[in-house]
């Protein structure tokens, strides 16, 4: 059974292959794109901290030896809170990201940051108060934005394989900065499906984020 956003997708495909040739093989290649809004805000948003500038193997590593610091599955903030910077690098943190997750941890404690919230929430009001936690920056809003939310009208202007990707199969000269990337957005009517066409240029170089 196609569910609402499968929906949705179609028609972000279907918009895309129409309106930009370079896009149209890779979609018909492609197919939809993989991923689906979910809930789990608070997890990824932690994850997405401890995997800062680190391999995949070595994030899940990290992420498993904080979860362990725990009693619970997933530490509700005022647990995170309770621990001290020097306990939360036991499981292997920097400093600085010990010092993020316990400010991602105050922040929702303090109720800054209300996830039930954020449907009611354009992106930029959302991408504001994600990065008003320390440690958390714009590719990260944009990431959460995508692929937590769902939201198909993301186009992540700062992301090197987006930049990488544009410059190979647009055939430019140079690296896109990102206000190239939003002009050949414009130039090739992406709006209001720019997460699936950043989908799309993710799948053609095969690495495509998670958060």
């Amino acid at each position: 059974m196609i569910n609402s956003y499968d929906n949705e997708l179609k028609k972000a495909a279907d918009h895309l292959a129409k309106n930009d040739p370079k896009l149209a093989p890779i979609i018909a290649s492609a197919g939809l794109p993989t991923f689906m809004p979910h809930d789990n805000y608070y997890a990824s948003l932690i994850g997405s901290i401890i995997s800062q500038q680190l391999s995949v193997k070595a994030a899940d590593t990290i992420e498993k030896r904080f979860l362990a610091l725990f009693e619970t599955d997933l530490p509700q903030p005022d647990e995170i809170l309770a621990k001290s910077i020097d306990e939360l690098r036991s499981a292997g943190l920097s400093n600085a990201k010990a010092n993020y997750i316990r400010d991602l941890a105050q922040h929702i404690q303090d109720g800054k940051l209300e996830f039930s919230r954020f449907k009611n929430l354009n992106n930029e009001e959302i991408i504001a108060e994600i990065t008003a936690v320390n440690g958390i920056g714009v590719w990260t809003a944009h990431m959460f934005l995508m692929f937590c939310m769902g939201r198909l009208d993301v186009l992540a202007v700062g992301d090197l394989g987006i930049r990488n990707g544009i410059k190979a199969l647009y055939k430019l000269k140079e690296m896109p900065s990102p206000q190239d990337v939003e002009k050949i957005a414009k130039k090739n009517n992406w709006h209001p499906y720019e997460t699936a066409a950043c989908w799309y240029i993710w799948h053609s170089l095969d690495n495509a984020p998670k958060i």
